[in-house]
């Protein structure tokens, strides 16, 4: 039996004459921006009848202590919980957020709860990984799909009914660490460390303020000398900074999505003069049934005998030869014009890149 599978395709391509400028604030965070990470457990309740069961002895326990906190005391034993499911919550702060400011909150089940739709999360303290409780979260969750089992057994369900948000359920309650700007110098780190681009934003800083304030210590850090005339309101200078725009260098590569049959490639792609040939083998095993009918009063039996017979097909092979492409322009239609799968768009590209002939890096999803 031989069956095929239709994917689709997507490339995308970006032209190598087109140079785009990117703000700075996009592309380089300030010196004194910090980020924490908080996590915490808490309880979801409201559930119908999709939280966890009597196996998740830890969600027992927990209603059962915060029962006790209430003045009501009720032996485990007693306690059904199918209407609550144990969960983690998780949350990124930004050092800029202050004490009283809202936050979105991650949501997660813990234990063998089918779907936290229609539940709300009790109120949790957040902390950091130094045991510091820098917040709390409640509220509504928002989970975008669903989990519907019937009792015939048939399940009905549309995306991740396990895991969900809390938007703006978090409070911060004190504010992260965070350091210093100095009045007089101050730091510009890039998120993607790249020498080229980090003497871009060199040039561009220069180039808006009139002198060489700016000077990159290495593939990161741009140090900035803030001129006199604006020590006493920076905030404004650091606003004209973030606003400077800036040309990003990024490193040829082409990412390929086994899953999605996505390819991906940046305009500094370039391929050499190449040969690629491609054809498809297909081979199917064609079963023949012969009976065999005994002679009359032989005594033998009637027999089935199964003839497997295997048949070969080749393709007609396609070829297709690449006069040194210029760039992504030219591989994306060179490419489709084999019009293959993109399973086989994925092995031509690990077949260029072995031979030499891709310059760029090649990234598998």
């Amino acid at each position: 039996m031989k069956s095929k599978i239709f994917s689709s395709i997507i490339i995308l391509c970006l032209s190598v004459n087109i140079i785009f400028a990117q703000r700075l604030k996009d592309v380089a965070y300030l010196n004194g921006k910090n980020t924490e990470q908080i996590i915490g457990y808490g309880l979801v309740v409201g559930l119908a009848g999709t939280g966890d069961s009597y196996r998740s002895l830890f969600t027992i326990q927990s209603v059962a202590s915060m029962l006790k906190r209430f003045g009501i005391t009720v032996p485990q034993t007693d306690l059904k919980t199918k209407n609550v499911a144990a969960v983690i919550i998780t949350a990124n702060l930004n050092s800029n957020l202050k004490s009283g400011a809202e936050f979105d909150v991650i949501v997660s089940s813990l234990g063998d709860a089918t779907s936290l739709q229609g539940g709300t999360l009790l109120i949790t303290p957040l902390s950091g990984i130094n045991g510091h409780v820098y917040g709390l979260a409640q509220g509504s969750i928002s989970v975008g799909g669903y989990d519907i089992n019937t009792s015939s057994g048939s399940r009905i369900t549309k995306n991740h009914s396990l895991a969900g948000r809390v938007p703006r359920g978090g409070t911060l309650k004190e504010s992260i660490s965070t350091a210093q700007v100095v009045s007089d110098e101050i730091s510009v780190f890039l998120k993607e460390p790249d020498i080229t681009t980090a003497q871009n934003v060199v040039s561009s800083l220069n180039q808006k303020f009139g002198s060489e304030i700016a000077k990159a210590s290495d593939a990161a850090e741009i140090k900035i000398a803030v001129p006199q005339d604006r020590q006493n309101n920076i905030m404004a200078f650091l606003s004209e900074i973030e606003n400077v725009n800036v040309i990003v260098d990024d490193i040829a590569k082409v990412v390929l999505n086994e899953r999605t049959g996505t390819v991906v490639s940046g305009q500094n792609v370039k391929i050499q003069p190449v040969t690629i040939t491609h054809g498809g083998l297909n081979i199917s095993i064609r079963s023949y049934p012969i009976i065999s009918q005994p002679n009359a009063f032989s005594q033998g039996k009637t027999t089935t005998f199964n003839n497997l017979v295997p048949f070969a097909a080749q393709d007609s092979a396609s070829t297709i030869a690449i006069k040194g492409a210029s760039n992504v322009q030219e591989v994306a239609s060179a490419l489709n014009s084999l019009k293959v799968s993109p399973r086989d768009i994925i092995s031509i590209f690990q077949a260029l890149k072995e031979a030499g002939a891709l310059m760029a890096e090649l990234i598998i999803m």
